[in-house]
């Protein structure tokens, strides 16, 4: 496990600053438990650490000289414009970083034919940080490589912001590479946005938390449907691509549910339908759950894949709907089923609270990794700190449920539903 981070030089110039600063010996472990601090002891290692995030006391950049970046990628997400104001106001007021390209479209903005970068300043970003979605725009799908070195090059940028999820930081440490094999001084530092909460070694991104707050009034809306008829049943789905932690949080959040779906954790149809009935039979309704990527081996899928890479999943929400009403049909039974879709009302939705106070200081450490000279990392978050986490670290594999783990066991104890379906 290589948790060292880049640097592109010594750090000689004095933060103009006046703060607590941060030591660059300072580290947090990686591991949790005494057992796996035991075991790189006894192997004769330390255990591995992450570089604490934070301003130092001697940066890398002059500030009077520097030109930063900022580009969006990838889905929508609450707390995009938090962050990129936040990433703007302290490069401006605590280091006196004067020019700040924002970057259209995702990295489309990057490439030969992008639409020309907004100059972004205090004035600028006023007011951004109460409104949903992004104000650069996105997109998603890569860009050759060396054409996007050559627009940071040409433009005179020294520090690159990259704010999106795993494919994104996948192309922010293609750029860092590129940049290294030609010895450019630019940085590139990752901001990891994800909804869905899937990147590794970071233990939760922005935007999160305001993705399960947002899904309690659905959720409620739901059940309000489903106890409101005679065999009411609310299906309601969300984000969660190949990682449940939205659903599950959310249905630990709402004392309603009664079967939550995951990715994670495989059923089949025949079983769900067989505790769905169950529960109709003996209580009357039922609030049912489920993550987008669940389920996906019940469906057909042509493979096809998005701009970005990834498989185009099928729609496991309409697919119960249909199947459910169906099954009922055939049995001879009358059901009320309300099927709630909220996900691009939830992604465009602001920040709330806690979010805003998240991404605030999230970018301040990620302009403070930029000016020390830090590249080809991201900024993440572990054990309650923020910390430097290597791009190809973090990248590497994905967070997911752990089926025999603690959160799905409160899940299970939460809904009662059976461990297999």
């Amino acid at each position: 496990m290589n948790t060292e981070v880049a640097r592109l030089g010594e750090a000689r110039i004095a933060n103009p600053m006046s703060t607590i600063y941060v030591d660059d010996r300072e580290r947090l472990l990686v591991p949790s438990t005494l057992a796996d601090i035991r075991r790189s002891l006894d192997a004769g290692q330390d255990p591995p650490c992450f570089e604490i995030a934070g301003p130092r006391e001697r940066i890398f950049f002059d500030p009077r000289a520097l030109r930063c970046g900022i580009v969006t990628c990838g889905g929508l997400c609450p707390g995009i414009n938090d962050v990129v104001r936040a990433v703007v106001l302290s490069l401006h007021h605590h280091y006196g970083v004067r020019s700040v390209l924002g970057f259209r479209f995702g990295y489309e903005g990057l490439g030969s034919a992008g639409v020309p970068p907004a100059e972004l300043t205090s004035a600028s970003v006023e007011g951004l940080h109460l409104q949903g979605g992004t104000v650069l725009g996105s997109s998603r799908g890569p860009q050759p490589v060396p054409v996007m070195v050559d627009t940071l090059e040409r433009l005179g940028v020294g520090i690159l912001f990259v704010i999106g999820g795993d494919g994104t930081l996948r192309g922010a440490h293609a750029i860092a590479e590129e940049v290294r094999r030609r010895g450019r001084p630019i940085a590139v530092i990752g901001i990891p946005k994800t909804i869905d909460n899937d990147i590794a070694f970071v233990q939760q991104t922005f935007g999160f938390e305001t993705s399960v707050v947002e899904s309690r009034h659905v959720i409620r809306a739901a059940n309000g449907e489903a106890v409101g008829a005679r065999n009411g049943i609310g299906l309601v789905k969300l984000m969660g691509r190949h990682s449940g932690f939205i659903a599950a949080y959310a249905t630990l959040a709402n004392g309603d549910v009664n079967f939550c779906l995951v990715p994670e954790v495989p059923f089949s149809f025949e079983g769900f339908m067989a505790v769905l009935d169950e529960r109709l039979a003996q209580r009357g309704h039922a609030v049912i759950v489920v993550a987008e990527g669940a389920g996906q081996a019940l469906l057909s899928s042509m493979g096809e894949k998005d701009a970005s890479g990834n498989v185009r999943l099928s729609d496991i929400g309409v697919f119960l709907r249909d199947r459910i009403q169906e099954h009922h049909r055939r049995r001879g039974a009358d059901v009320s089923l309300k099927y709630i879709d909220p996900s691009y009302t939830i992604r465009s939705a602001p920040a709330n609270a806690r979010d805003a106070a998240f991404c605030t200081v999230l970018a301040h450490n990620a302009v403070h990794a930029g000016m020390a000279g830090r590249t080809d990392l991201v900024v993440g978050f572990w054990k309650h700190e923020f910390t430097h986490v290597p791009i190809a670290m973090a990248v590497s594999e994905r967070k997911q449920i752990d089926p025999a783990g603690r959160l799905w066991n409160h899940v299970l104890a939460a809904t009662g539903q059976p461990r297999a379906m």
